[in-house]
């Protein structure tokens, strides 16, 4: 998960790291309040999780509270590469001597945590690794360790070496360490800063902010979660309800929505589907132990999915019990009133009460998987 620049740098002010008096705005109204805020001259930045957004138009100077108007006009309603943000912030301008760089990440090939530091800024890492690679200050944190004082006073001396005033080392030090923080505290997997800007008047700070959170740990973190409900970000609506009931969703581009309990039932599913001439719409594995509601949910997504022409549903059943899964269908079959050709095979605990429950219902389980995943490609065509 990506957070927008204004929420890393909230997240970046309660650890003590310097950032622009800012205010988000969510229309062109709220813009003149927020420049008597901020001040003139400002800066207004389009909210998007797109890269090179300041080459696009999304970052704009202003100097007057109506040309702040006129931007923002233009931002939300042209967008930045396509992208049409849902808030913009509005910032005080900083007067900037130079642009550094600063980051933690993980290098997972040495299973560590690593922090770079450069006195080039303002571009892509990538870029100054080719172009001046002998910038760049390069720390391996152990993560069984964490951040040591002596891996602090060596980058001090590192930036020190490449030009930095030796106070504005050390400040740069300093800032490491809440990055590092910061990193552990929301399970990130990248905290940056680019540019790390140097004031005329000696003070480092944060203009821009790049977080990203480790999908994974988002039940850690209800506040960011929650806030993918109200915007989706680089998630579709159909990975956000898969993480908030807890299944393992990939959208695919054909027309059979598989359902199965497992990453290798799912898998061996889809290959069933591919061998007999169909195209997975999908890859749905509603994991073990799936609850009814799970499966409800689960059959929801594929039943309102406008691609879905057959679902095929493949239980085996071991911690998963057949009746609680054949509970759910029916509930989903139920709450939306849809019907579109449902194809079941279920073996496994509670595979009697499963197969009682939908046929009661009038679905007619099948005997093996090969048998149902031909008759799904079938009724797919």
């Amino acid at each position: 998960m990506r957070l927008y620049e204004y929420e890393g740098k909230e997240i970046f002010s309660k650890y003590g790291i310097r950032i622009p008096r800012g205010v988000v705005v969510s229309s062109p109204d709220e813009v003149p309040n927020a420049i008597k805020t901020v001040g003139l001259p400002a800066v207004v930045k389009a909210q998007v999780l797109v890269g090179g957004r300041g080459k696009a138009g999304g970052i704009r100077l202003v100097r007057s509270i109506d040309e702040a108007v006129r931007a923002s006009e233009e931002l939300f309603r042209v967008g930045v590469k396509g992208v049409i943000p849902r808030k913009l912030l509005i910032e005080q301008a900083v007067d900037i001597d130079r642009e550094l760089y600063l980051s933690i990440t993980i290098d997972r090939a040495v299973r560590k945590y690593i922090a770079l530091a450069s006195t080039e800024g303002g571009v892509d890492i990538e870029e100054i690794a080719a172009k001046k690679p002998e910038t760049i200050v390069r720390i391996h944190i152990d993560p069984l360790v964490g951040l040591q004082d002596y891996q602090l006073r060596y980058l001090s001396y590192k930036l020190s070496q490449l030009g930095l005033k030796p106070e504005i080392a050390k400040e740069m030090s300093s800032m490491l360490k809440s990055l590092y923080k910061i990193m552990l505290d929301y399970d990130a997997d990248l905290v940056e800063i680019n540019p790390l800007a140097l004031t005329k008047t000696g003070e480092l700070v944060a203009l821009d902010s790049k977080i990203i959170i480790d999908d994974n740990a988002l039940f850690r973190h209800p506040d960011l979660f929650e806030s993918l409900s109200k915007d989706p970000r680089d998630f579709t609506q159909a990975e956000v309800i898969a993480r908030k009931y807890g299944f393992s969703y990939v959208e695919l581009d054909g027309n059979v929505g598989v359902i199965a309990n497992g990453a290798g039932l799912t898998m061996a599913t889809m290959d069933l589907v591919a061998h007999f001439g169909g195209k997975p719409a999908c890859f749905l594995d509603i994991g073990g132990g799936a609850s009814r509601e799970r499966v409800k949910e689960a059959v929801k997504l594929l039943l309102t999915s406008p691609r879905v022409k057959v679902i095929l549903i493949n239980i085996y059943g071991g911690i998963t019990r057949c009746d609680e899964v054949a509970l759910g269908i029916v509930d989903a079959l139920k709450e939306t009133g849809i019907k579109k050709p449902l194809i079941v095979r279920m073996v496994g605990t509670r595979e009697e009460e499963g197969r009682k429950i939908l046929i009661e219902n009038g679905i007619e389980p099948y005997p093996n998987d090969e048998e149902a995943a031909r008759r799904a490609v079938e009724m797919a065509r």
